[in-house]
């Protein structure tokens, strides 16, 4: 048995938060939403409009298509093993959910598809990992899944115990040019850490797929096309890299190999960022994300976590980027008790023996959510109580100008979380209706030690 049980009370929810409404009608304390994404894998629309109803939100009915949009709660979807539609041999242990990312429309049937990591399974060796293709219905519920493992689903190479094959997952697009969005995979663990770039077909087997070794990824985030080549970009989560974490960030070729002489490492004195690290501070945490231009100076910010800083209360770094080295050229540190970010998140040990709230955890950019022209993040303390999550609402200097709690208790959605239920501990956007006043995210959590 292992000691960590999977995901079995809340496993996800789909946010969904309904807009429309001029930002000067509705009071700060009511501003909760989710993202816009930079990633274009997202595809066609999938709104979570089923679970509990939650009453209405008084939006708009016909909003003047020039006033400022602002997002609120709507409803959510909870999907786990056995409930939702999702029907899958998940053992306790497994880490299904760990990290998730939509991929678009994998099946043609015009709903945004996902995947899931589940490191810890043991298709073909203890850990060895794995992945699930969902495939979505319209109403946020799962009509199948395709498992990818050791034995499942097409993969043909080896995997060995504690490989953590799905400890990172991202879409990334159509790679390869079929009109199938396509994902990458990590591998992180044993004697040569493995990144994957997985071509799918449409049953969510896979077509073929390109191998790379020597990347370190304990979570994968897609950040957009940065390079402007037509393909979509990751950001590779190392937070036990030398002096306090590194994170990655990765282009690929037209043939989806990875371009070494390319990849840009953040860290302490790497890749032009100068902030203070501390060892044990996980920076690269287990998300980025790209916010946009927040000062319109024409370069774009990318939100680093590092969960573990100040000894677990946890930071954001939001890092400005040349446009054509993709060097840091500025940086601001975003901490509970720092540029702006009032919130006091406690100290205390954790079921798993970790510290702290760990602040920064999960990271999910946002767009413009409360109408003032500058991008806004999403992110969590997935360790502070049963996990919080914040809407944080920037200025253009990349501080903080207010925020916005979601959890149990906050944020309009009733939401029933379990003891140390670490809600909040991996996001990613889902879809974006915002043209249509809709947005939704996928929160997954994540039960604690029994």
């Amino acid at each position: 048995m292992k000691a960590r049980p999977a995901c079995l009370l809340f496993l996800s929810a789909l946010l969904c938060a309904s807009g429309c409404r001029r930002s000067d009608d509705l009071p700060s304390s009511e501003l909760s939403g989710t993202e816009e994404s930079e990633d274009s894998s997202s595809g066609d629309s999938l709104p979570a409009d089923s679970g509990e109803d939650t009453g209405p939100i008084d939006t708009d009915p016909d909003p003047d298509p020039n006033a400022a949009s602002t997002f609120g709660p709507v409803d959510y979807t909870r999907i786990s093993n056995g409930e939702g539609g999702m029907d899958a041999d998940i053992e306790n242990g497994d880490r299904f959910g760990r990290d998730h990312d939509s991929i678009g429309d994998v099946d043609g049937d015009g709903v945004v598809d996902l995947i899931f990591g589940a490191r810890s399974d043991d298709d073909g060796a203890e850990d060895a990992g794995a992945v699930y293709i969902l495939f979505m219905n319209a109403d946020g519920t799962v009509e199948s899944n395709q498992k990818i493992s050791a034995l499942h689903g097409g993969f043909t190479d080896e995997l060995e115990a504690r490989n953590y094959f799905g400890y990172g997952v991202a879409g990334i697009g159509d790679y390869d040019g079929d009109s199938v969005p396509d994902v990458a995979v990590s591998a992180p663990n044993g004697a040569v850490p493995v990144l994957y770039i997985l071509h799918l077909n449409r049953d969510g087997t896979i077509k073929s797929m390109v191998r790379t070794e020597d990347v370190i990824a304990q979570g994968l985030s897609a950040v957009g096309d940065i390079d402007q080549d037509g393909r979509i970009d990751l950001v590779a989560a190392d937070p036990n890299g030398a002096g306090g974490g590194q994170a990655h960030l990765l282009f690929f070729g037209a043939d989806s190999t990875l371009k070494s002489d390319e990849t840009v490492t953040f860290g302490g004195g790497m890749g032009g960022f100068g902030g203070s690290l501390a060892a044990g501070d996980s920076f690269g945490g287990r998300e980025s994300a790209l916010l946009g231009d927040l000062d319109q100076d024409g370069t774009q910010e990318l939100a680093i976590g590092a969960f573990l800083s100040d000894g677990g209360h946890g930071a954001i770094w939001i890092v400005s980027l040349d446009s054509e080295t993709h060097q840091v050229v500025d940086e601001r540190k975003i901490a509970p008790g720092l540029d702006g970010f009032d919130e006091d998140i406690p100290l205390d040990t954790n079921p798993n023996g970790t510290v702290g709230g760990q602040f920064g955890h999960a990271l999910v950019g946002a767009g413009d959510l409360n109408g003032d022209g500058v991008p806004d993040l999403i992110t969590s303390a997935n360790q502070y109580n049963n996990g919080v999550g914040y809407v944080i609402y920037l200025n253009p200097d990349k501080s903080v100008k207010t925020f916005t709690r979601l959890d149990e208790h906050e944020g309009g959605f009733e939401l029933d979380l379990d003891t140390n239920e670490r809600f909040g501990r991996s996001m990613s956007l889902v879809d974006d209706q915002r043209t249509e006043g809709q947005i939704c995210l996928l929160y997954t959590s994540d039960a604690a030690d029994e």
